[in-house]
């Protein structure tokens, strides 16, 4: 299936920015319901509810195995009904987790069933999440040619990042001042408000011809897809653990783990964004690799907060184009009709390893440290090298 994308999609256009502007818009808002969460869940259930290392772990990691599990029925979904109708779907379903968040502070006198509420919220918006961004990923790689596919991955994970580095710091805000019932509240009503800016957007044309079954496109990206994964450690163990790491060793604000990562992220997509188009996803996920790991290797030996923070921007930095890196490998060895189930099962590979990460990481944490977390996690992103030696082109690869 290699060369797949190589011709224009029907109705794409050359000028991709003005077109493909509202759905950044929108993964931007919806995203910013996740990226409250991120600094304030780690807090709430160690801190509010008393529970260790290893369920902070698990209720961070929840959001992705529902995301794992619903990624590749959400790309179906979106090739088959259109990626309009999957992006307002995710959108309902994000409102919903809200609400289960709500539930949980009704149970606070028991610890335990209250995480629970936390994990099934979790899992209502690891399954939006999945449909918001395969939808929208979609929705924006039909509006473009394939000359900007790594392009079109970039951006939409810049809004979805910029997201992160807006919503971190004001869902510690929302945390300190108003609780997190308030957080609930915001929860619900931004995917509302965001529903109005989706529902007058004109859908997608179709595309026409044949699909790949679910088993091809997995034989054509799982090489990208595992590359993903062993790299997505990094990601899993910043938006799990830098903030109890903070924490403990008397670090404030917390937040600015995160907003350190989400610039340094943006920053390499502004620049950058287009070097996988240009140069070859591969290569630029070999380097970005090294980057990555070294970053979390940081972490790890850091004595103050700078090193800390300066390790957590190397490793948003490198991660950042890591993931379109393998992207475009990825979208290239598949027909452009089955596009949407190829990105949905590109990603699960991000969501299986912070859903299985998450938890073993927290497992680490409490045997060694939590510094040892990205000891490990520099470990696995160096794995990782080995997948994007075997994309290069064989005279590159000798």
């Amino acid at each position: 299936m290699a060369g797949a994308l190589t011709h224009t999609s029907p109705g794409a256009t050359s000028a991709p920015w003005s077109v493909i502007a509202p759905i950044l818009g929108v993964v931007f808002v919806a995203f910013i319901v996740i990226g409250l969460a991120i600094p304030v869940l780690p807090l709430h259930v160690h801190e509010g509810l008393g529970l260790g290392t290893f369920a902070v772990g698990l209720v961070s990691g929840s959001q992705f195995v529902a995301s794992l599990v619903s990624r590749p029925w959400a790309g179906g979904y979106a090739d088959r009904h259109g990626v309009k109708r999957a992006v307002v779907v995710g959108l309902g379903a994000a409102a919903g987790a809200g609400l289960s968040y709500l539930l949980s502070l009704q149970l606070t006198v028991t610890p335990i069933l209250s995480a629970v509420f936390l994990l099934a919220g979790r899992a209502v918006l690891g399954g939006a999440e999945s449909c918001i961004i395969t939808g929208a990923l979609s929705w924006a790689l039909a509006l473009v040619d394939s000359r900007h596919t790594g392009k079109v991955i970039a951006w939409v994970g810049t809004a979805m990042f910029a997201a992160f580095a807006v919503g971190a710091p004001a869902g510690a805000t929302i945390y300190e001042h108003l609780g997190f019932v308030a957080l609930a509240v915001a929860t619900i009503a931004a995917p509302l408000l965001t529903l109005l800016v989706v529902l007058p957007l004109k859908p997608a044309a179709a595309s026409s011809g044949a699909r790949a079954s679910p088993r091809q496109v997995f034989g054509a990206i799982w090489v990208p897809g595992v590359g993903l994964a062993l790299a997505s450690t990094g990601f899993g163990a910043v938006i799990a653990f830098t903030s109890l790491l903070f924490a403990a060793r008397g670090w404030t604000p917390t937040w600015t783990a995160f907003t350190s990562y989400a610039v340094a992220f943006i920053a390499a997509r502004v620049a950058f964004g287009h070097f996988a188009d240009r140069f070859g996803g591969a290569r630029v996920a070999l380097g970005c690799l090294l980057i990555e790991a070294a970053g979390q290797a940081l972490v790890w030996m850091a004595s103050n907060q700078a090193v800390a923070l300066f390790g957590i921007a190397l490793t948003g930095f490198g991660f950042s184009l890591v993931y379109p890196g393998f992207g475009v490998e990825a979208a290239r060895r598949v027909p452009v009709q089955s596009r949407g189930l190829a990105m949905g099962a590109y990603a699960a590979f991000l969501d299986l390893a912070i859903g299985v990460g998450s938890p073993l990481l927290g497992w680490i944490a409490g045997l060694a440290g939590l510094a040892s977390v990205f000891l490990f996690s520099a470990l696995s992103i160096l794995c990782a090298v080995f997948f994007a030696a075997r994309l290069l082109p064989r005279h590159q690869a000798r």
